[in-house]
C-alpha cells in the first residue's frame, strides 16, 4: 500500500471493481481499491447474478446493455472465468395491462437501440421453457442478451483487468474516517495507515451509509432483505436439451434460472423488510440473514402455480441477504455538492447488471468532467437534503421494493414520501378539488376535480380526460390559474454577478426590467439547462428552471462559481402564481394601480398586488397572455385568494400541470428532461436560435460554434400529429419511416385545443420535413404519425403578445 493515490476507491464489490477497471482504462491507473474484508464481501458474493436489459429508465437500459456486452470482454481480458449463461430470457405477462405495458416496453426498448427482443405467444413461451404454466398467461417478451453469471467471478475479473494496468487491489483495511485538508486533498484513515488521495469514491455498498457520514452526507440508501433459493435437481430440468432461459413472472412477483440441475428462485415480496437502516455492522461479511418463509409465503404460492416441479423438488439452499436500495430503485452516482473530489456510486441494487454501465460513467465524470450518456436518472443529485430523512427513506425504499413487479401507471401517483412539502395555498386548493403529484417532494396540483372523484390508473386516456380538458379550455377561452410553487429560483447579485452569469449562459444577459429564455451549455457544448434569467434591475438577478434539478442545477453553479457573485436559492422563500389567457391582464390590472399594459412580453417588474408586494414577469407556458406573480410563501394562500376573488366575474379557473402539458404541447414548448436533456445539443433541439453567437465567452462557445459549422446534427426536433385512438404517446416510443426506425418520440398528449393527438419528436433529418408520413407504436399499436408546422396552435404567437 503506498500512502499517496491519485484515486482511492473505497469498497470491493461489483461497482468498485467496475469502477477501477473503467478509470484504468481510461489511463488513471495511480487507484487503489480498499475493501474492508475480501472482495465481494457484503452483497455481491450471494447476488443471483441475473442480467437482464429492461429498465423504466431507457438510459439506464442503455448502460445495462452496454454492461451485458461488456462481459465477455471483462472475462477475456482477466482470464477469469465468470460463469456467462447467456440463455436469453423471458419476462411474462397475464394481467391484460400488464400485456400491453409488455407491448410499449418492447417498441421502447427498440427506441433505444436494443434490438434483439421480440414478443412473444404462451404457445412460445412452453415450447422455449416447458416448465412454465402458461394456462393464463397472455403473452411475452424474449431477449437474447440474458442470462446470469458468477458474481465472485465477475468481480475478480473487473479488479484483475484494474490490477493489470496498474490498479492496487488492498484487502482486510477498513476506513475509519475520512477528511478533507486545506489542499483539497483527501486524507483517508485506514487501519494499515494513512493514505492521501486526490479522489476518494465511496462504493460502500452496504457501508456507504457510514462512509457518507464521515463526510457529513446523509445518503438516500438502506439494506433491504431478499430472498431466493435454490432447489436441489429436478429431473425434468435434467432432461432438457438446453439451458432453460431466465424468466421474469411480472405478475407472480418472481424471478427464476436454472442452477446446474436445479432452479433458482427469486421473490420481491410485498411484504417487504428493511434491515440495518443505518448500514451494516462493520464485522458483517460473508454472512446470510435467517430465511423468513411465512413472510413470502404468498409469493411462493404463485411461483409454485407457475412452476408446477416446484411441488415435489427439495429445496437446497434458502439465501437471504441484504441489498442496498435508493427511494426510486436506481443508483446514486456522482460528485456530491460542496464535496470537491467526493464521489458517490452506491445503491446499486442490480449490481452486475448495471455496474459496467455505473462504472464506465462515473470514470468518465471523473477523467473528462461529464458521462457519455444522460445518466441523470442515476445523479446523486436528483435528491435533495428532503430525501436524507430516515422516515422518507423507509417509505420509498418499502413502497420500490414492494412494487418491484407490479406496474405504476403513467397517471399514478404513488402514497410513499407525501405529503412532505406543500405550497402555501395547499389547504384552498385541496378544498377546491385538487388533485396532486410530487415534485422532488413538493406537492404541485395535476387538476381540479369535483368532490369524490377518483381517477383510475390506465395506460390509456384516464376518467379525467374531460376535467383536463375543461381546464385547458378555460386558460384558452378565458382564464386559468397555476400554482408555480414548483419552479426553481434563483437568485444571483454581487459586483461580478453579470460577468459572471455572461458566462454561465450562452444568451445575452436580458436589460434591467425585462427576462430572457437563457440556455445553458457544458463544456461539451451539449444542454445543462433551459432556464428564464430575469433582471429585475439594480444588479439583482433570477434564475428560473425546473424544481425538480435544483440540486444539479446549483451543484453546476458552485462548481462554476466566480468571485464577487452572491448566490442563492430561494426556491423555499419564493411562490406563486401563474395567471394566464385573454382576460388575465384585466384580472391583474383591477388588483393593482400600476399599468400592466404596459408590462410588455418578457418584461418584469416589483408590483403591488393587493396588500403584496410581488415580483411580475410577463410570461406563459400556456402560448397565452400571462403573467408569473411571484410572492413570499407566507403570502401564498392570500394571493390565490385576491386572484380568484378579482377573476370570478371574469371566468377564471384553477387548472393544473396536466392542462398545462397540453398546453404547452399545442405550442410545440419543449421541456427539461424530454424535448431538452444534457445529452442533447443546441442545435438539434433548436435552442441554437437563442445563443448570442456574437459573444466572445460562454461556458461550451467552443463545442456550440463547432456544432453550428459542421455539418448537420443527425436528428432535430419535430412536432407530430398522432392518428391515436384511445391512448397518447407519453415517450421513447419509436418512429418508423418506410420500415426504418428514424426517431423516437420525447413527449406526448392530446391538444384538447385544436382535439388531435400531439407528440414531440427526434428524429433523422431525412424525415423531419412537414408534410412527412411517418408512424410510431402507442401503447403497443401501430399508429400513423404526420410532421405538422411547429405551434399548431396559434403559431404567429398573436395571443401571447397581445
Amino acid at each position: 500500500m503506498k500512502s499517496r493515490y491519485r484515486v482511492v476507491i473505497i469498497g470491493g464489490g461489483v461497482v468498485g471493481a467496475s469502477i477501477a477497471y473503467h478509470l484504468t482504462k481510461l489511463g488513471w491507473t495511480d487507484i487503489a481499491i480498499l475493501e474492508r474484508s475480501v472482495l465481494t464481501a457484503g452483497s455481491s458474493w450471494h447476488a443471483a447474478g441475473g442480467i437482464h436489459t429492461l429498465n423504466a429508465d431507457p438510459n439506464i437500459s442503455a448502460l445495462q446493455a452496454y454492461t451485458i456486452d461488456l462481459l465477455s470482454e471483462i472475462e477475456a481480458e482477466s482470464g477469469i472465468n465468470i460463469g456467462l449463461h447467456m440463455t436469453g430470457g423471458i419476462m411474462m405477462a397475464c394481467d391484460p395491462d400488464r400485456w400491453d405495458w409488455l407491448k410499449g416496453s418492447y417498441r421502447v426498448m427498440q427506441s433505444m437501440g436494443i434490438d434483439d427482443s421480440r414478443l412473444v405467444t404462451p404457445e412460445e413461451i412452453k415450447e422455449l421453457c416447458p416448465l412454465v404454466n402458461t394456462t393464463d398467461l397472455l403473452g411475452g417478451m424474449t431477449s437474447q442478451r440474458e442470462g446470469y453469471v458468477d458474481p465472485s467471478g465477475v468481480v475478480h475479473a473487473y479488479a484483475r483487468a484494474a490490477k493489470k494496468r496498474g490498479a492496487d487491489i488492498i484487502e482486510h483495511n477498513r476506513v475509519q474516517s475520512l477528511n478533507q485538508l486545506p489542499s483539497l486533498e483527501w486524507q483517508v484513515e485506514t487501519e494499515k495507515g494513512t493514505i492521501l488521495a486526490e479522489h476518494v469514491v465511496n462504493a460502500g455498498g452496504l457501508w456507504a451509509k457510514q462512509l457518507g457520514r464521515m463526510v457529513g452526507v446523509e445518503l438516500p440508501v438502506t439494506p433491504m432483505e431478499h430472498h431466493y433459493l435454490v432447489t436441489e435437481a429436478i429431473p425434468e430440468i435434467a432432461a432438457l436439451p438446453k439451458e432453460m432461459p431466465t424468466i421474469v413472472d411480472l405478475d407472480g412477483f418472481s424471478y427464476m434460472r436454472q442452477e446446474q440441475h436445479g432452479m433458482l428462485l427469486g421473490i420481491y415480496e410485498i411484504n417487504h423488510k428493511h434491515w440495518q437502516m443505518d448500514g451494516a455492522p462493520w464485522d458483517y461479511g460473508i454472512e446470510l440473514i435467517q430465511e423468513d418463509t411465512d413472510r413470502i409465503m404468498d409469493e411462493l404460492a404463485l411461483a409454485f402455480h407457475r412452476y408446477p416441479v416446484l411441488e415435489t423438488a427439495g429445496v437446497k439452499r434458502w439465501v437471504n441477504g441484504a441489498f442496498t436500495f435508493s427511494p426510486d430503485g436506481n443508483p446514486l452516482v456522482g460528485p456530491v455538492r460542496g464535496l470537491r473530489n467526493y464521489w458517490v456510486a452506491c445503491g446499486v441494487m442490480a449490481g452486475f447488471l448495471q455496474g459496467g454501465g455505473v462504472g464506465k460513467s462515473l470514470a468518465e465524470w471523473m477523467v473528462e468532467g461529464q458521462a457519455q450518456a444522460d445518466v441523470f436518472g442515476m445523479d446523486i443529485a436528483r435528491y435533495g437534503e428532503f430525501a436524507s430523512n430516515r422516515e422518507y427513506i423507509r417509505q420509498t425504499t418499502g413502497q420500490f421494493y414492494s412494487r418491484r413487479f407490479i406496474m405504476t401507471y403513467p397517471n399514478e401517483h404513488l402514497p410513499a414520501g407525501r405529503a412532505l412539502s406543500v405550497p402555501g395555498a395547499y389547504e384552498g386548493m385541496t378544498a377546491a378539488g385538487a388533485h396532486w403529484g410530487a415534485n422532488w417532494g413538493l406537492e404541485m396540483p395535476l387538476y381540479f376535480a369535483p368532490e369524490g372523484f377518483e381517477e383510475k390508473p390506465s395506460l390509456r386516456r384516464s376518467n379525467a380526460f374531460d376535467i383536463i380538458a375543461a381546464e385547458a379550455k378555460a386558460v384558452r377561452e378565458k382564464a386559468g390559474l397555476l400554482d408555480i410553487s414548483g419552479f426553481s429560483r434563483y437568485e444571483v447579485s454581487g459586483p461580478g454577478a453579470e460577468a459572471w452569469l455572461d458566462r454561465i449562459f450562452a444568451c445575452h444577459l436580458p436589460k434591467a426590467g425585462r427576462a430572457r429564455l437563457a440556455p445553458m451549455l457544458g463544456h461539451d457544448g451539449k444542454l445543462r439547462g433551459d432556464l428564464t434569467l430575469l433582471n429585475w434591475g439594480g444588479g439583482r438577478y433570477w434564475i428560473m428552471g425546473s424544481y425538480y434539478l435544483r440540486e444539479w442545477h446549483m451543484r453546476w453553479f458552485e462548481d462554476n462559481r466566480a468571485d464577487g457573485v452572491a448566490l442563492r436559492d430561494i426556491s423555499d422563500h419564493v411562490s406563486g402564481f401563474s395567471l394566464a389567457g385573454p382576460r388575465s391582464r384585466e384580472i391583474l390590472q383591477k388588483l393593482t394601480h400600476q399599468d400592466v399594459a404596459a408590462l410588455p412580453l418578457l418584461g418584469c417588474t416589483s408590483m403591488d398586488v393587493g396588500l403584496l408586494r410581488c415580483h411580475v414577469a410577463r410570461l406563459s407556458i400556456t402560448g397565452e397572455l400571462g403573467y408569473e406573480i411571484n410572492c413570499n410563501v407566507a403570502q401564498h394562500a392570500t394571493l390565490r385568494r385576491i386572484l380568484l376573488d378579482a377573476g370570478r366575474e371574469h371566468g377564471l379557473a384553477e387548472v393544473g400541470f396536466s392542462a398545462g402539458n397540453s398546453l404547452r404541447l399545442e405550442k410545440s414548448y419543449g421541456v427539461w428532461s424530454r424535448e431538452f436533456t444534457q445529452g442533447y445539443t443546441p442545435g438539434a433541439t433548436g435552442l441554437d436560435r437563442f445563443i448570442a453567437w456574437n459573444k466572445r465567452d460562454f461556458i461550451g462557445a467552443e463545442a456550440a460554434r463547432c456544432e453550428r459549422d459542421g455539418a448537420p446534427t443527425r436528428q432535430v426536433l419535430v412536432t407530430l400529429e398522432i392518428d391515436a385512438g384511445d391512448a397518447d404517446a407519453s415517450g421513447y416510443e419509436p418512429i418508423w419511416h418506410d420500415g426504418k426506425m428514424v426517431g423516437f418520440v420525447t413527449s406526448g398528449g392530446f391538444g384538447h385545443t385544436i382535439g388531435k393527438s400531439l407528440a414531440l419528436a427526434m428524429v433523422d433529418r431525412e424525415a423531419s420535413a412537414e408534410g412527412t408520413v411517418l408512424s410510431t407504436h402507442i401503447v403497443g399499436e401501430e399508429r400513423r404519425a404526420l410532421v405538422i408546422p411547429a405551434s399548431p396552435y396559434d403559431p404567429a404567437g398573436a395571443a401571447m403578445r397581445a
